[in-house]
Formats: structure tokens, C-alpha cells, sequence
């Protein structure tokens, strides 16, 4: 009936992931998308910490994937107007510093990532607080 080379605690932590994706807001997955690409570029420091190039190397490539299949194609360009094209911009700045971090083991380029998505994510909490700014002026569906 259950298989004995499953992880019961990973296939757990899977059905809590799809429950919340499944029942947030827009704005709510917009917080999560931020929250996944910062863990990968931590996850791909420490991996460049403990010289594990192949952990790295999928960290950064989940980070990227997040970024721009994530973040930058929820981007409402009709609606978000230049600010929607700048941050297109900084995603495409974002994706490319990651890349430049997996071939030359650049923690700094990281950490220069992982500061950008920060202050995105701060930017994204605080509108949040105010719901007519976040249905007024949203650029990201």
C-alpha cells in the first residue's frame, strides 16, 4: 500500500507547498515566488561554501527559473506600464549576474542578487498594507 522508498516527511512537505500555492492571493504567490528565489541563491552560496558545484549549479538554475518564469512573466505590462519594464529589466539583470555566479563561483554576485530580491520583496510586503495601492498600481498580476 505505501511504498518503503518514499520520504513520508518530503511527500508531506510537498502536499503543504500545493495546498498554500493552491489557496493563495496573487499577491500572496508573488511573496512565495520572492521567498523560493532568495532560499536558491542562499542554498547556491552555501553550496559554493562546500565546493558542491553540482548543488550550486541547480540552486542557481532554480533561482533563475523562478525569477524569470516566475516573477518576470507575471509582470502586467499593460497595466505596470514603464515600472513594469524596469523591473523586467532588473529581472534580466538578476538572471544574468546568476549566471555569471555559477561560472566563476561569485559569492559577491549573489549576495548582490539576494539584496535586490530582498528589497523587492519588501517593496511587494508593503503594498500589501495599503489594498488600494495594491489594486491601483499593481504590476505584477
Amino acid at each position: 500500500m505505501f511504498s518503503s522508498s518514499g520520504n513520508p516527511a518530503a511527500a508531506y512537505s510537498r502536499v503543504g507547498v500545493e495546498t498554500s500555492i493552491a489557496s493563495a492571493s496573487p499577491h500572496k504567490l508573488i511573496l512565495m515566488l520572492f521567498d523560493g528565489a532568495m532560499l536558491s541563491v542562499a542554498s547556491a552560496a552555501a553550496s559554493i561554501r562546500n565546493k558542491n558545484s553540482v548543488d550550486k549549479g541547480q540552486s542557481i538554475s532554480r533561482a533563475i527559473d523562478i525569477i524569470a518564469n516566475g516573477l518576470k512573466v507575471s509582470l502586467d505590462k499593460d497595466a505596470g506600464g514603464e515600472l513594469a519594464d524596469r523591473l523586467s529589466a532588473l529581472y534580466d539583470y538578476m538572471c544574468a549576474r546568476l549566471l555569471y555566479a555559477n561560472l566563476r563561483d561569485d559569492g559577491p554576485a549573489l549576495a548582490e542578487v539576494a539584496g535586490l530580491l530582498g528589497e523587492l520583496k519588501g517593496a511587494w510586503e508593503e503594498i500589501a498594507d495599503d489594498p488600494a495601492v495594491l489594486s491601483a498600481n499593481s504590476t505584477q498580476r
